[in-house]
């Protein structure tokens, strides 16, 4: 699914966010990423959605090479990720079944098709009873749901979650974690950047850890 080769990202103003960086995902893996700020897991998020382009080595996602992608292939590309916010980004003036079938609309499905799928999603984070209501009515824990939901209506291939757990308690942030462990059992591989160390070692997944642009570690979270 993934593959990075001694990939490296300069910035202009010289700062390296990226030395050198390779590793491989298989199709259907769950891991996490890692560091403290500065360590280069935004960066290497940034990459994977072609946000920002490698300045060496290479840089494939299934099968395309995202170093030379152009930028009428990035929409296309972006149709097979899905992505979940730490701050949920939602529309707060819409209701959670338009929250999570923007996607959709935006692709242009039909209505019958937008209406199954969402209804899908939103089964598979539990609030199915809440497609009527509005993300001020649920807690915390549900928007982040809600956000899941909306990362996965179209099925992406890959998901890519960004600090999800980084405003819940550590009972909600298991029973997100457990939410991306269901999806990800349906086949869907999922990368998620986190700095919940203690969280991450009770889940027992892959762990990738960088420090300042370098991956230092390969494993399974102990």
């Amino acid at each position: 699914m993934i593959r990075f080769e001694q990939v490296g990202k300069r910035y202009p103003n010289g700062h390296v966010g990226l030395h050198e960086l390779s590793f491989q995902v298989r199709h259907g893996e769950f891991l996490f990423v890692t560091g403290h700020s500065g360590a280069g897991k935004s960066t290497l998020l940034r990459l994977l959605l072609a946000m920002e382009r490698p300045t060496s080595g290479r840089l494939l996602l299934a099968g395309q090479d995202l170093s030379s992608i152009t930028t009428a292939q990035i929409p296309f590309l972006r149709r097979q990720i899905g992505v979940v916010f730490q701050n949920h980004q939602l529309l707060f003036d819409r209701s959670v079944f338009d929250n999570v079938a923007l996607p959709l609309r935006i692709l242009g499905l039909g209505k019958d098709e937008i209406a199954r799928r969402t209804l899908i999603a939103l089964e598979r984070v539990s609030l199915q009873d809440k497609v009527e209501g509005f993300p001020s009515d649920l807690s915390t824990g549900q928007q982040q749901r809600v956000g899941i939901a909306r990362a996965v209506v179209h099925q992406p291939a890959l998901l890519l979650a960004d600090e999800p757990t980084g405003n819940l308690d550590p009972r909600l942030a298991a029973e997100i974690m457990g939410v991306f462990e269901d999806i990800n059992r349906l086949g869907t591989t999922v990368l998620i950047a986190s700095h919940d160390l203690a969280l991450i070692a009770r889940m027992r997944h892959r762990l990738l850890t960088l420090q300042r642009g370098r991956l230092i570690s390969d494993g399974e979270a102990a």
